[in-house]
């Protein structure tokens, strides 16, 4: 298959880098049309439905695939019944008194209508405007008006009438609101001001009395200026409390930046096309290669793998320039180019829901109880390479859906996600408990079973001794507890070193297993077969380790006890065993290195039946190789993961310290327990603030429990306390009431006294882990590589 270098490692162009000493023969080129792959029965939308479905931006770990992000419903303060009987109140309280004021019943009305007029306006003792005198009868009307306005702004006040407005304003959106006070607006003018031949609220008439009758006279009301200040005055009494109610400034504001911003640019005519017709293609002219492609997914040749190839192609060769080799390479394979150096376009069977375009595997829904934020309420839930960027830590016993409802879908979205050249996969599985069918993976290693294709180097291709010692040690005696793993790769360098100079390479297990072991004919084999040249120096490295061989200082017999377990009859054949014994080379040692330059699917079966402590140490030694190759690879184009569904055993202080530094490497690691119990209780805490990812199933211990507790912290909630308070009266008559009350109602007379407060919670407690997740469902909390992260949600991971 024609390549464009973009996955060619160190010059070359092989396929794909199979054992350490080179590939099977390949197939000479892709498959025109994708293979079909067997799936799970579900409702599979076609091609470009799927690829024009929308994908809105959301929170993280939310699934993307057709999500409706929710309306944030703002909480509208109800109405309490006192408020509503608060305003009722003081309007029939106004409308009393303004009876007794028109009737002229009112307490002392002529002594404060006198107040404020002459005497010689009115017949003496009374009301009645002399006829001889204009300004009675005008006076009277105007002192009417204003005594109404006046009484209803203080009823209101009293009422809190303003509010009420607000509150049934607050309903609407911008700009209805503004709106509806506009028209509000506009009515009051229409009633204040005398238009078409009626006056029904005299307010403009009754300042115009009100100056006439300071001024003496009409004269004043020729003047322009004069009434161009009444009205101004009048209209701004009227419009004001409208403007406030409706919001006009904030949005005259927002409409003002508009205009500043200018009008929004006109899209292409390629952008409005959907993304199955490959509009950023055409907006860069290639519109040759867009129709091609277009016709691919309609005709189905297409598949979604296919569609995220090419666009991860589109981005990283548009990103370097080269826009002519992805030009090029489309127009002669069309879907097929870039495919997989293995051939595939699909897996041969899939079990979960994916998203290539946008890179996310669902796992499960989240609920609507209201503690769910409101983002995530009722939303799917999926993993993507962003979060699996800060690593996993996923705690739940056996049938609790850990493997298969989480490890599984991630190790399949992982196997997609190499297809399209964006990551490379290690799946690690127990034995009887594979992590996908054979065809799904490039490299399937089994070691102790004579029938595997291939096999684990043990040094994991290193040449530097020093290197070589510390994955070892980590792999022989990362577990003991009290035991330096600074001095066993100390120990096995002042080994590994010298032997590789005399030999060229470094020893297999039996041959090290007698070295630890301090056999004489070993050391001294070893000391004969070093060069001439740097015998010397070689010798003062074998020098300390020859001394202490035998004393109380001597790690050699621990390591040599701990590497027995792997120099077994069902491991002959492997870990380089049987290369190293004859001298030649063979095709079958597979190197964790080789994910550096390629999109690998590895999968590595631990061995079972009797080699539980084997299977343990093998986990450890693909653990230490892949944090020690994450951290060597330098820039590396995709990104790596390593998926261990069963880690009792093999996490370490060293991997704990190692794993927290996969996040700028590129780099992630899935660690699935049964329980923390198989982890070093000192590891507890370190290890859960190393993954960025955490998932708590149900059926775990309330201890298990506590740890993630402690981790995901506290946060502030508000609590409302009502507290019933008996009310006690001092006055005799007040007694009487509260007595009578009681004896109608059978309660005592109480006052309710609400206390709101913010407290400090655990978000979720050790019992409610331990307790309350249902069967089925997990807590799970999910960090970005970016340091977006999601507080820790109740996920159904059956939804």
């Amino acid at each position: 298959m024609d390549s464009d270098g973009m996955r060619d490692a160190r010059g070359t162009r092989r396929a794909v880098p199979r054992p350490a000493s080179g590939p099977p023969p390949m197939p000479q080129g892709p498959p025109s049309v994708a293979p079909p792959a067997e799936r799970a029965p579900q409702a599979s939308p076609s091609l470009a439905a799927w690829l024009d479905a929308p994908r809105p931006d959301a929170a993280t770990g939310v699934w993307r695939f057709g999500h409706v992000p929710p309306k944030l419903a703002t909480r509208r303060p109800k109405l309490a019944p006192a408020s509503v009987a608060g305003a009722a109140i003081p309007l029939v309280i106004g409308i009393v008194l303004w009876s007794m004021w028109v009737q002229g019943v009112f307490p002392y009305k002529t002594v404060l209508v006198g107040l404020v007029t002459p005497d010689d306006w009115w017949y003496p003792g009374t009301l009645w405007p002399v006829d001889s005198v204009w300004q009675g009868r005008y006076a009277l009307m105007a002192i009417d008006n204003t005594v109404f306005v006046l009484l209803l702004c203080t009823m209101g006040y009293l009422g809190s009438w303003p509010t009420l407005v607000r509150h049934w304003l607050g309903r609407w959106q911008q700009p209805t609101r503004a709106a509806a006070t506009a028209a509000g607006a506009v009515l009051g003018l229409l009633l204040v001001f005398p238009v078409f031949d009626s006056d029904p609220l005299p307010v403009y008439t009754t300042v115009v009395v009100v100056i006439a009758l300071l001024n003496g006279g009409w004269d004043v009301l020729g003047s322009p200026v004069a009434m161009f200040l009444v009205d101004a005055c009048i209209t701004l009494a009227v419009v004001v409390p409208c403007a406030r109610w409706g919001d006009w400034l904030p949005l005259f504001r927002q409409w003002q930046a508009a205009r500043r911003a200018g009008p929004r640019p006109k899209d292409e005519p390629a952008a409005t096309a959907p993304p199955s017709q490959w509009p950023l293609l055409r907006a860069a002219g290639n519109t040759h290669e867009a129709d091609l492609l277009t016709a691919e997914v309609l005709t189905g040749r297409m598949n979604d793998v296919d569609c995220a190839r090419v666009r991860r192609a589109w981005d990283v060769l548009r990103g370097e320039g080269r826009l002519a080799t992805f030009t090029d390479t489309v127009r002669r394979h069309g879907a097929a180019a870039w495919t997989h150096p293995s051939g595939c376009r699909d897996l041969p069977l899939r079990t979960s829901t994916h998203d290539l375009l946008a890179g996310q595997v669902r796992i499960g829904r989240c609920g609507t109880e209201e503690g769910t934020p409101a983002p995530y309420r009722g939303a799917g839930v999926a993993l993507d390479l962003a979060a699996l960027g800060t690593s996993l830590l996923a705690v739940g016993p056996p049938e609790s859906g850990r493997s298969e409802r989480l490890t599984a879908p991630v190790v399949e979205s992982l196997a997609l996600e190499a297809l399209t050249g964006a990551c490379a996969l290690v799946a690690v599985s127990g034995p009887g408990r594979p992590a996908g069918p054979d065809g799904a993976f490039d490299v399937v290693i089994s070691p102790g079973d004579p029938a595997s294709p291939y096999d684990l180097h043990l040094y994991g291709e290193t040449t530097d001794p020093d290197d070589a010692a510390a994955v070892l040690a980590e792999c022989l005696v990362g577990d003991l507890q009290g035991f330096d793993t600074g001095r066993a790769a100390t120990v096995l360098a002042q080994l590994l070193g010298p032997y590789q100079a005399a030999h060229g390479h470094f020893p297999a297990v039996p041959a090290l297993r007698e070295l630890l072991e301090g056999r004489p004919e070993a050391v001294s084999a070893l000391l004969e077969a070093l060069p001439p040249e740097e015998a010397p120096t070689l010798r003062r490295e074998l020098d300390p380790w020859v001394r202490r061989t035998g004393t109380a200082l001597d790690v050699g017999s621990v390591l040599a006890d701990r590497l027995s377990r792997l120099d077994r009859p069902a491991f002959r054949d492997f870990l380089g065993v049987g290369a190293a014994e004859a001298g030649e080379d063979t095709e079958r040692p597979f190197s964790l290195r080789a994910l550096r330059h390629h999109p690998l699917r590895v999968r590595i079966d631990l061995p079972g039946h009797g080699h539980d402590e084997a299977a343990q140490m093998l986990a450890r030694l693909v653990l230490a190789q892949f944090l020690a190759v994450a951290r060597s690879s330098g820039d590396r184009p995709h990104f790596v993961c390593l998926v261990l569904d069963d880690a009792s055993g093999a996490v370490t202080p060293g991997t704990v310290r190692a794993v927290q530094r996969l996040r700028s490497d590129n780099a992630g690691v899935v660690l699935g327990l049964r329980s923390l119990s198989e982890v070093p209780e000192a590891l507890h805490g370190p290890l859960l603030g190393a993954v960025g990812c955490r998932a708590v199933f149900s059926g775990v211990t309330t201890w298990d429990g506590r740890a993630f507790a402690e981790a995901w912290g506290t946060e502030w909630v508000e609590t409302t306390e009502v507290a019933q308070h008996t009310v006690f009266a001092d006055q005799p008559i007040t007694r009487a009431m509260h007595a009578l009350r009681k004896l109608v109602t059978g309660k005592a007379v109480t006052t309710e006294a609400v206390t709101v407060r913010q407290v400090e919670r655990e978000r979720w407690s050790a019992s409610e882990l331990a307790h309350a997740v249902p069967a089925g469902h997990a807590v799970l909390s999910l960090t970005s590589v970016k340091g977006e992260h999601t507080p820790p949600l109740l996920v159904d991971l059956r939804g």
